[in-house]
């Protein structure tokens, strides 16, 4: 044993030949310019996106965000009727799929039987794979319908004294395309979210219950503090993906150029917008304010997904603080 050790010792000391240390340094500066080619993309995308806007920030300057005129005609532009579609309608998905998503994911990792649990879960993350051009269809013909003659008549009589279920009702609005946003990011929190239960450790589990905890308090107290980052990571992969949906959200939310306070009235996203005007434009002070919507969406998709990097940072160092005192 001593003689392999020796031997093992000396390999490790004798010097490489000069072609593996080539080999070595090439498959680095290989794995750099990959690394670097994600950043080139990113910055050429917002060099080009920012000149093409550039005739539309000169007309318009900051007032631009704020302005809710969009009059192609007399060349009158304004985002933010878009920018309040595009947050609000995606706002109200997540706070209808991260519950709903949650217990999905603490479903199929704590409780399911092993039977049920991959079947089940392949069915989940099936949704993912569904064109978004279907579930436009789905919520044209199937759920603004329904939503349109049932559920929005039902809150808007009993609850329309309040802004946002107040106006008349159309089936086709904000809350028919939160409701689509949110079918279409539902597979996305909950399989991460799940992965991210099934990787607590099964030790502290068993010590919660070990200790007298409910089924609820193991969950609450041991694998969601450990799972939180994993979580917040899912919320923002969802959120990512309702901010950026296009053919969906065109077909179901009504494609009007106002920011109404009612969630039933309809609106217009970025995403909408630029898919429904932009073919129809060559240039001009249009093509420009397109574009700069474009950049607008890419700016809060990038803060968006830089906050939830911090965020999650800040989530993983205060659990491993925890989990220092606890031991």
């Amino acid at each position: 044993m001593s003689f392999i050790n020796n031997l093992r010792d000396k390999f490790r000391r004798a010097p490489r030949p000069a072609r593996e240390r080539l080999g070595d340094t090439l498959f680095r500066i290989i794995a750099f310019l990959a690394a670097a080619t994600i950043v080139l993309i990113i910055a050429l995308l917002v060099i080009q996106l920012f000149r093409g806007a550039i005739p539309s920030i000169r007309e318009f300057g900051a007032g631009f965000l704020s302005s809710t005129e969009w009059d192609p005609g007399n060349d009158l532009y304004g985002a933010w009727p878009f920018i309040y579609g595009t947050l609000v309608s995606s706002l109200l998905a997540l706070l209808m799929a991260v519950p709903l998503s949650l217990g999905i994911a603490i479903f199929l990792s704590q409780f399911a039987p092993r039977w049920l649990r991959s079947p089940l879960g392949f069915i989940v993350e099936l949704l993912a794979a569904i064109p978004s051009v279907v579930y436009g269809l789905w919520g044209i013909f199937v759920l603004a319908p329904f939503l349109g003659e049932t559920v929005e008549p039902f809150f808007s009589g009993h609850l329309g004294s309040i802004p946002i279920f107040a106006g008349p009702v159309y089936g086709v609005g904000l809350f028919s395309a939160a409701v689509v946003l949110a079918v279409m990011i539902l597979p996305t929190i909950s399989a991460i979210s799940r992965e991210s239960m099934l990787n607590v450790p099964r030790d502290l589990k068993e010590a919660a219950q070990a200790l007298g905890a409910t089924p609820w308090e193991t969950i609450r107290m041991s694998v969601l503090p450990l799972a939180r980052p994993g979580i917040i990571g899912a919320v923002i992969l969802g959120l990512g993906r309702a901010l950026g949906e296009t053919m969906a959200v065109t077909m179901v939310i009504g494609n009007r150029p106002e920011a109404s306070a009612s969630i039933f009235a309809p609106a217009y996203t970025i995403a909408s917008v630029i898919a429904n005007e932009f073919a129809e434009v060559t240039a001009g002070l249009h093509m420009a304010a397109l574009i700069e919507l474009a950049l607008i969406l890419l700016a809060i998709t990038l803060l968006l997904n830089l906050l939830a990097r911090l965020l999650v940072q800040q989530t993983g160092a205060r659990a491993a603080r925890g989990k220092d005192k606890r031991a």
